[in-house]
């Protein structure tokens, strides 16, 4: 098990930004790649990005790609997703995720999920 808590969700005006955090607990979290899924209303879980369990590699889906970063510090079993000039269609929640080793893309490939936070992006 990986208990998974995210933070950093709220209510931002479009073009702001935001850091979300999840945190996870566990002695083994360097081997973990990490993703963010996001869920907007009546719409499929959705890819955002992902990172490598050593950092060395990520990923991001083409619709956040040069807005959003994602990193991690495994020192604090950390991995973050920062935000930049944020759009209203990226209103979702959005979720952070573990699998071992391998970064991907596909929800279905991750074993862990945290509860979600909320991101609300206002025009």
């Amino acid at each position: 098990q990986v208990p998974l808590v995210e933070s950093g969700g709220g209510l931002v005006q479009a073009g702001g930004s935001l850091r979300l955090s999840c945190a996870a607990s566990g002695r083994m979290f360097n081997i973990y790649a990490m993703g963010w899924f996001r869920q907007a209303p009546g719409k499929e879980r959705e890819f955002v990005a992902a990172i490598s369990w050593r950092g060395d590699s990520t990923y991001s889906s083409d619709s956040v790609k040069g807005r959003f970063t994602i990193s991690r510090d495994n020192a604090n079993n950390t991995v973050y997703l920062q935000m930049n000039s944020l759009l209203v269609e990226d209103t979702a929640v959005y979720y952070c995720a573990a699998r071992k080793f391998t970064a991907a893309m596909t929800d279905t490939d991750y074993a862990y999920w945290g509860q979600g936070t909320q991101v609300t992006v206002s025009s």
